[in-house]
């Protein structure tokens, strides 16, 4: 799965609206399309897509790490944002597109570095202007629970 390494790999608008949210991040995941450089970035890259599921799986690294020694909040935020954005795009008709209006993480434990996360994220509504997600983020090896998540996105059809 290749990632996006300069802003010229990233796909234009016409070739995500000319697809359906569900083809776009099956693409991505086949190698069809770069994947964004923040999985690269920080760690992790979608691994499974339905309609309204979609997974991405990593581990925080040392480069995560908070002042404390912790994995910084933003790591747990950033992926979850990711899973849950992602599952709303699966529900999206060709010609769509989304952005994140608000999102909450809700950290349950620290996470350990170079863990393996799997980080999944279900849609729970779709409606015609806005998509609620919740995504949940477990240890692939200890099966815990490092972190929760929801989202409201906004539903748009430009032009």
């Amino acid at each position: 799965m290749p990632f996006a390494t300069s802003p010229s790999d990233l796909p234009d608008r016409d070739a995500i609206l000319v697809r359906s949210g569900l083809e776009f991040i099956e693409d991505m995941i086949a190698g069809r399309l770069p994947v964004p450089p923040i999985g690269r970035t920080l760690g992790f890259a979608p691994t499974e897509a339905a309609r309204g599921r979609v997974v991405f799986e990593g581990a925080a690294r040392f480069e995560a790490m908070n002042p404390m020694g912790g994995v910084h909040g933003g790591w747990y935020g950033a992926i979850l944002d990711s899973c849950m954005g992602c599952a709303v795009m699966t529900e999206l008709a060709q010609g769509e597109l989304y952005t994140t209006l608000e999102f909450k993480v809700n950290i349950t434990r620290a996470l350990p570095l170079d863990l393996s996360v799997r980080a999944t994220g279900l849609v729970q509504h779709r409606g015609r202007s806005t998509a609620v997600a919740m995504g949940e983020l477990r240890g692939v090896e200890d099966g815990r629970v490092y972190a929760t998540g929801s989202t409201t996105c906004l539903v748009m059809r430009p032009g």
